[in-house]
């Protein structure tokens, strides 16, 4: 069994930080790609922010400068600092991971449930 869990979210004030991370745990290989993405009500989900399988890290256009996303692997952790948000940054924030559960060649696409990010005064 693998588990994919984000932490962090809340409500925060416009120019506020919130810091969110998405711990995996369970029968793990390896653990490749980590990727954030987010959705906002009546959006489409759209990734954030995260780091490819080659270890290049890329943030979207519309959160450079202000996130900035990290990894520590020997904890299988990926966090995302949320710097200067605003009101466009309300959504549900999601991780995927890409994992290789113990005993497959293969890796699968595991999400976590889901931390909602309100910016509102």
């Amino acid at each position: 069994q693998v588990q994919v869990v984000e932490s962090g979210g809340g409500k925060v004030q416009p120019g506020g930080s919130l810091r969110l991370s998405c711990a995996a745990s369970g029968s793990i290989f390896k653990l490749y790609a980590m990727t954030w993405y987010r959705q906002a009500p009546g959006k489409q989900r759209e990734s954030v922010a995260g780091i490819t399988d080659g270890g290049s890290p890329f943030y979207a256009d519309s959160v450079k400068g202000r996130f900035t996303f990290s990894r520590d692997n020997a904890r299988n952790t990926m966090y995302l600092q949320m710097n200067n948000l605003n009101p466009e940054d309300t959504a549900v924030y999601y991780c995927k991971a890409a994992i290789a559960p113990t005993g497959s060649p293969i890796g699968y696409d595991y999400w976590g449930q889901g931390t909602q990010v309100t910016v509102s005064s």
